[in-house]
Formats: structure tokens, sequence, C-alpha cells
């Protein structure tokens, strides 16, 4: 790719993602065309060519950079946690820390998932499965533990990412409550979602309060 003068073309790259992702967000992947990208960051369409194999390819690349920072952010947060109570507020701090601050790539992900190949929808889709399998353990843990009573372990995993994901929606950085507040209110509810006992209830709240 011709990097922008003044930079090097890994940070030429980076420009274009940040770009297309700002670009997916506002237009949709069908209404984002490369030229349209290229003018954004000042590089001839063609280009583009030298680093991609195709539009869907650039998309795919951006939905799978997200997921591995998913999954890694996931790792450091969780590094060190206690019992199951203490991953799952550990969790819920990460997830909607995450999506607060990442709408355009989290909703580019749930939106344009059906824009990929089949090969590479399958590829994000086990991603997000292996992300989701970490809260589901944790959430069997506590019940092993009798932490938790969540009735039927999927069903309660479902209703988890999804409640905690749709922070993505609706959330403003210059809204009424700050992501700390948002943290708060959140794991009340998904201590409730999985019947926390009241120990652990009590444990999570004194947690948060040293936080």
């Amino acid at each position: 790719m011709a990097r922008i003068a003044g930079k090097s073309t890994e940070d030429t790259v980076l420009d274009m993602k940040r770009a297309a992702t700002r670009l997916i967000a506002q237009h949709g992947f069908e209404g984002m065309n490369l030229r349209l990208l290229a003018d954004e960051i000042g590089v001839k369409a063609g280009s583009f060519y030298n680093h991609i194999e195709s539009k869907e390819s650039l998309l795919h690349g951006l939905l799978a950079d997200t997921m591995q920072e998913l999954m890694q952010g996931l790792d450091a947060a969780l590094a060190g946690a206690g019992d199951p109570a203490d991953q799952l507020r550990r969790f819920v701090a990460f997830h909607i820390g995450f999506h607060a601050a990442r709408r355009d790539e989290v909703f580019i992900g749930n939106a344009e998932l059906r824009s990929l190949s089949s090969e590479h929808r399958a590829d994000i889709v086990a991603q997000r499965d292996a992300y989701e399998q970490r809260l589901r353990a944790i959430v069997a843990a506590g019940r092993r533990a009798g932490l938790f009573d969540p009735g039927d372990l999927r069903v309660a995993s479902y209703a988890l990412i999804a409640m905690l994901s749709g922070v993505c929606t609706w959330y403003r950085g210059d809204g009424r409550l700050a992501v700390p507040a948002l943290v708060r209110q959140y794991t009340r509810m998904a201590f409730g979602v999985v019947g926390a006992g009241p120990a652990a209830t009590a444990a999570s709240a004194s947690a948060q309060k040293k936080r």
C-alpha cells in the first residue's frame, strides 16, 4: 500500500483499519467502497490490494482483530482472579468497559457478520463461541461451588451476553452515567441472572466499593 507522506506503511495500514471501521459503522459494509476509504486517508484505492485480497477480507480482518483484542483483554482481566464470583465481577467489568469504548467495532461485528464469506463467518463465530464459553465456565464453576443457581446454564449465559453486549447500542460517553457506574449496575444485574446467593452478592458489593 502506498503510504501517507511522513508515515510508515504500518501506520498507514492502521489508519486504513480505523477509517474502515468508522465508515462501515456510518454507511454499512455495502455502502463503504474502497474509493471512499482511500479518500478518507489520502491514498490511491488500488494500493489497498497490496495488503488485502478484497473488501470482504478487510472486513474479516477487522472482526478478527476485535475478537483477538477481546480475548486477550479478558485473559488480562481474569488473571489472578479468585473464586467464580470474583471472576464474574471481573468479566462484567471488562466486557462493559470494552463494549462502551469500542462501540463501532462491536456494532460492525453484530451487523455485518452476514457480509462475510461462509469460511470467514465460521471463523468469527468460532471465536465468539470460545469467548462465550469462558463466561459459561465461570457460571458453571459458581454453580458447582454453591455460589450460583443459574437454572439452565446455556440460557443463563446467553442472557448474560445479550444483556452485557447491549450497552454498545445506547451508551454515549457524554451521557448521564460514566462507565464505572454502568459496571456497578450491570454487575448487580448479572449476579441476579446467575442466581447468586447472598454471600457471593455481598462479596461482590464489597469488592466494588474498594475499587
